[in-house]
């Protein structure tokens, strides 16, 4: 079994972080703001499918609310 140096580990972890292309505070927030816009279509889109799937079904079974 190999043994482990944790200030080794350490260091080579800082290393890598030191790769790690961050991105800016622009890119953070445009990319945040299309997250939003996408989940805000997604729920209006889920919401009228379930709308309609909602109403062909209660013609379909002829029932009233």
């Amino acid at each position: 079994m190999a043994k482990y140096n944790p200030v080794q580990f350490i260091q080579e972890v800082r290393q890598e972080v030191a790769k790690v292309t961050w991105p800016t505070w622009k890119e953070v927030w445009i990319t945040t703001i299309m997250v939003l816009v996408m989940v805000t279509l997604a729920a209006i889109f889920f919401l009228l499918t379930d709308q309609v799937i909602g109403w062909l079904m209660q013609v379909m079974l002829g029932g009233n609310r």
